[in-house]
């Protein structure tokens, strides 16, 4: 596993689908301008000279480049997941608006409460006091107020006032009553649960991984995909699919009832154990070459996912020399095509070859021939 560190594009300032050679330039200009010789000034020459390091020996071997970008991809489809959830859970949490039937139950609670409140309490039956001693017929007339000539209406009772104050706050309660049940139901479970149940939530995608070939992305195949709940659904390549790109199909993930059915999500997976491996659009190789060919150069064909293909080796090439087809990658957009990079490699002949033996000894011992 690679040492943890910065974002070794971002470092060599690349493109994620950058060439080798692309790399490899941004690296020597990279390493000019932070060498510490050139920045004695600067105590963080060093660490960023060595960090600027670190990503070009990523970036230059395929296998721990491509390790990179997937568990780069993973880590950014966990903390996805994790952002899905935690934005779902805090969507669960969060206050609903009041619905017609929470109003209701509101207005029934609080109703309650206010009729407690104000029904009267019992008052003590005050205790009998003695009668006062009749008074004169002709005090008792001095006493009695002048009446009108009209007899006016009789003003209600304090007990029939109190009884209609009851009666109106009793009224949302009959209105209320001519609600659907099923709603009236809804309403108390969700004020029990504490939070009101959403029925319009989507389920969350359903994440599948495709292991597709080179000619499949080359030919752009219709592929099948098994789904867990045994359904199957058809995935198009898109052109300029390269590895690790995702595919949306809306709507054909998980059914859960009363929430909108989930999508799923289709991340390509290029089988890379075989002799071509890809890198965005571009296809590396690996080519054998002899001695005499490596010192003296040579032309070799090979066979490629596109057709076959001339390799012309520059005279005094090396192990870990790399040689770009442009246009014998795969096909991107608009007719357009990657390159295939051919890394040679410089191999012996099985058996020893007498002359070439003798021809480095006499290298090694100063002796000519």
């Amino acid at each position: 596993m690679v040492e943890a560190m910065r974002d070794p594009y971002a470092i060599l300032g690349v493109r994620r689908n950058a060439g080798q050679d692309e790399i490899k330039a941004a690296w020597r200009s990279l390493a000019k301008a932070v060498h510490p010789d050139h920045n004695q000034d600067d105590p963080t020459a060093a660490e960023r000279f060595a960090e600027a390091g670190k990503a070009y020996e990523l970036l230059r071997d395929p296998k721990l480049r491509s390790r990179y970008d997937y568990a780069r991809r993973e880590a950014e489809l966990r903390r996805m997941e994790a952002m899905k959830a935690k934005m779902r859970g805090a969507q669960e949490e969060a206050p609903v608006d009041a619905e017609t039937a929470e109003d209701a139950i509101s207005q029934i609670f609080g109703a309650e409460a206010r009729a407690k409140s104000a029904r009267p309490s019992p008052k003590p039956t005050p205790k009998p006091s003695p009668k006062p001693a009749p008074k004169p017929a002709a005090a008792r007339e001095q006493e009695r107020p002048a009446q009108p000539a009209a007899d006016p209406k009789p003003e209600p009772a304090a007990e029939p006032q109190e009884e209609t104050a009851a009666a109106r706050m009793e009224m949302p309660l009959m209105q209320r009553a001519a609600a659907p049940a099923a709603e009236l139901v809804a309403a108390i479970v969700r004020r029990i649960r504490g939070r009101a149940a959403k029925t319009t939530e989507k389920v969350p995608d359903l994440a599948i991984d495709l292991a597709v070939s080179i000619a499949d992305l080359i030919e752009r195949q219709r592929l099948t995909v098994e789904l867990p709940d045994g359904e199957s659904v058809k995935v198009q390549i898109p052109p300029a699919a390269i590895d690790g790109q995702q595919i949306r199909l809306a709507e054909q993930g998980y059914r859960v009832t009363g929430m909108t059915r989930g999508d799923v999500v289709v991340t390509l997976r290029i089988n890379q154990d075989g002799p071509f491996r890809t890198q965005g659009l571009d296809l590396l190789t690996t080519m054998p070459i002899d001695l005499q060919g490596a010192v003296l150069g040579c032309e070799q064909v090979i066979e490629t996912p596109v057709g076959p293909a001339t390799v012309v080796v520059p005279a005094w090439s090396g192990s870990d020399k790399i040689i770009r087809l442009e246009g014998r990658g795969l096909p991107g957009s608009y007719g357009t095509h990657g390159d295939l990079l051919v890394e040679l490699r410089l191999i012996l002949k099985e058996m020893p070859d007498d002359k070439v033996t003798d021809l480095m000894r006499s290298q090694r011992d100063g002796l000519y021939l």
